[in-house]
């Protein structure tokens, strides 16, 4: 009899969400989990299952019955001829990497916060950059999707397949994803190289660059010209770094945090910090080799709001000339640094935001020194424009205020999406508030 727990808060990682559960479950095995879905069905309850909580949005809350898959983490089989690997949904991509660092393999790509469960960074789309890779749902090769009452699937290209192309992207609204198959590859290990540039640099030679690394992304440093460039490739060389606790922490982390908390009663610093800490911290060129897991991954260190879209990638160069445009018109908008840009090869599920072309990711942020919130409205609705403009799609975990009316433009596929979820879920089980915006 598995056991629920009442009185049990959720918050998301930023702290920007949290929810009361009336019932909070930690299932160990698929039989738990069906009877707190027939629990769910006799009290007439929703349900909302949750991994790691990394969500900047509100897509995990819900007052009704919540799941947490923690317990649910084993990996459960490695066919090192094929290099794939099935998991519970529930583990976190932190316990798989030493796993298949065991049998020499990896994931080909991973996104920069490895706390993260394999179900949840599916479901959200998650990505990270590389104009050869897809996002992180693209290495799904089959999973297993328990419905609202209660049968499995088996979910893949050749087996329920329409029902797989729409649950790699599954937003948590099809049913409980237990297990996924991932393709892996040989392990390796990745240089990472950073190095200063500018902006009309980086967007007037912007193919060059996505040639010339595997995994390209530069950061724009706003109210300034200030680049950094980051490429990672694949290496030979031992293991190095250049990282440096004081740099890294007591400058990066401890002083950044103070001076943007001081800005927040002084806006006109920012434009200064964001010059300021490019000087100091990324006006060199910096070299590091590892792992390729642990170069991918890398601590955010601040809470913060964030929004990340994904554009057509020719849209590039027009959407971020308008951005600062913006900036430089409108001196009270203020923007903290960085303004990451990823690039993702297209895909075709349903609700990737790279469905059928292939896409440019920016993602814009604003600290929250010492848990302060620094206005960001302004920023955020001329952000939002812009990407609106140059056809984006929004990012599913991040924060966005679109509504159906938006998708249904956003996405060729939306429909038929939402009549797959109307036949797996009918009564609307697995929806939440976030989610209603999105569907209805």
């Amino acid at each position: 009899m598995v056991h629920g727990y009442k009185g049990v808060k959720f918050q998301n990682w930023a702290r920007t969400y949290g929810c009361c559960p009336e019932m909070y479950f930690q299932p160990t095995s698929v039989e738990e989990i069906r009877e707190v879905l027939a629990l769910a069905r006799q009290q007439n309850k929703r349900v909302k299952v949750v991994g790691g909580g990394h969500s900047p949005s509100d897509i995990a809350c819900t007052d009704g019955f919540m799941i947490h898959m923690g317990k649910m983490n084993r990996v459960l089989k490695v066919d090192t001829e094929k290099k794939q690997v099935t998991v519970e949904a529930g583990i976190l991509l932190a316990e798989l990497h030493p796993q298949l660092d065991k049998h020499g393999l990896a994931l080909s790509n991973l996104g920069a916060v490895s706390d993260v469960t394999a179900g949840g960074v599916i479901g959200s789309g998650t990505h990270n950059t590389g104009i050869k890779h897809g996002i992180l749902a693209t290495q799904v090769v089959a999973l297993t999707l328990l419905t609202a009452d209660g049968t499995i699937l088996e979910c893949s290209e050749s087996s329920n397949a329409e029902v797989f192309q729409a649950a790699r992207v599954h937003l948590g609204c099809l049913g409980v994803i237990l297990t996924v198959t991932l393709q892996c590859v040989p392990q390796f290990h990745l240089q990472e190289t950073t190095f200063p540039s500018t902006l009309k640099e980086v967007l007037d030679n912007l193919d060059s660059h996505l040639k010339k690394s595997e995994y390209f992304r530069f950061l724009w440093f706003p109210h300034s010209e200030n680049v950094s460039v980051i490429y990672q490739d694949h290496t030979n060389k031992p293991p190095s770094s250049s990282a440096n606790w004081f740099w890294d922490y007591a400058i990066g982390f401890y002083l950044l945090e103070f001076l943007l908390w001081i800005s927040t009663f002084l806006p006109g610093l920012v434009g200064w910090i964001n010059r300021f800490f490019f000087w100091l911290l990324f006006n060199g060129k910096k070299e590091n080799c590892n792992l390729s897991h642990k170069i991918f991954t890398y601590e955010c260190r601040f809470k913060q709001h964030v929004q990340d879209w994904a554009i057509p990638r020719e849209k590039t160069k027009e959407a971020l000339l308008e951005l600062k445009a913006m900036l430089e018109a409108n001196p009270k908008v203020v923007a903290h640094y960085p303004v990451e840009v990823r690039f993702t090869r297209g895909d075709d599920i349903l609700l990737s935001p790279c469905f059928q072309r292939d896409s440019c990711y920016m993602n814009i942020i604003m600290y929250r020194p010492y848990g302060k919130d620094v206005p960001r409205l302004d920023y955020w609705l001329a952000y939002e424009t812009i990407m609106k403009k140059v056809g984006g799609r929004p990012h599913w975990a991040k924060a966005h205020n679109c509504t159906r009316n938006d998708f249904e433009k956003m996405y060729p596929a939306f429909k038929r999406f939402c009549a797959i979820r109307e036949k797996l879920d009918p009564t609307g089980m697995f929806l939440n508030a976030y989610l209603e915006k999105v569907f209805y």
